[in-house]
């Protein structure tokens, strides 16, 4: 039995709402505190849950919703920028496939079923500070609130202000020189069902698989040394990003295809990747 009974989770993304529906199936009352003042409805990219990511939003009773919006991957498919084929790696033998997505859509489809099960998400709440004491710990926020709980629990990214409290000295994210980008071409490139393939082309890195409706959905990876934050990025209009892209994607296939299908409302411009060290 534990004597824990309140909880206060910082950072209102994806992993927060989840860990404070685990927290209430223990028993233990939990909210999420979120820096900013909004959801974060249509932000990011791609991504895939992988079985055992399902098998953790099975526990608390959310696979169900994500399988929902997710497409099934049962394999990967590598080829180099001619279309000629690689490789191929089957799914894990025994175990349900991965589940290809957007960001935005998992959010979403997250956020209203952890608010369905009484996980309530308090906005434009900016963490600070904190003071523990015998008897729990106080989270004090940039508008001058504070909440008090028995645990608080960081889920505020790789730029955690909870990790940079419990440990200043603890390593911040590595940069890795390339750049990321996604986007939905307005195409059907051919690929085989539920597959999802790598191409290796002359000049960059491209992703995509085949959605229901006809288009197809990628994410590239271009060279580049210098780190560039979203924000620096996203000072280059995307016609000029699309452009560019256009250009080092020509010689490739289907990279040449997707881009020229691609409109600029639907680029997605994420600025450097960048990888946390094992801790």
């Amino acid at each position: 039995m534990t004597a824990v009974k309140t909880a206060l989770v910082i950072g209102g993304g994806i992993a927060g709402p989840v860990t404070a529906l685990a927290l209430r199936a223990a028993g233990i009352e939990a909210t999420v505190y979120e820096a900013y003042e909004i959801t974060a409805d249509g932000a990011g990219g791609q991504l895939t849950i992988a079985p055992n990511g399902l098998d953790a939003l099975g526990i608390v009773g959310a696979d169900e919703v994500v399988r929902a919006i997710g497409l099934p991957m049962v394999r990967t498919i590598m080829t180099d920028g001619s279309g000629k084929r690689m490789g191929e790696f089957p799914g894990l033998a025994g175990l349900p496939p991965s589940r290809a997505l957007w960001r935005a859509d998992l959010y979403r489809a997250l956020h209203d079923h952890t608010l369905a099960q009484g996980v309530w998400t308090e906005y434009g709440k900016r963490l600070v500070g904190v003071e523990e004491s015998p008897t729990g710990i106080t989270a004090r926020f940039a508008d001058g609130t504070t909440a008090t709980g028995d645990v608080l629990i960081g889920a505020d990214g790789i730029r955690s202000t909870v990790r940079d409290l419990i440990d200043p000295a603890a390593p911040g994210p590595d940069h890795v020189p390339l750049l990321n980008f996604g986007a939905v071409a307005d195409v059907t490139v051919p690929a085989r069902r539920a597959a999802t393939y790598f191409s290796f082309g002359k000049k960059a890195f491209l992703g995509y698989w085949s959605q229901p409706d006809g288009t197809t959905a990628w994410f590239g990876n271009v060279p580049h040394k210098e780190p560039m934050s979203i924000a620096q990025a996203r000072q280059t209009p995307a016609a000029e990003w699309l452009k560019r892209l256009r250009e080092i994607f020509a010689d490739d296939v289907p990279g040449r295809e997707l881009l020229q299908r691609t409109g600029v409302d639907q680029l997605v411009v994420l600025g450097s990747l960048e990888i946390m060290p094992k801790v």
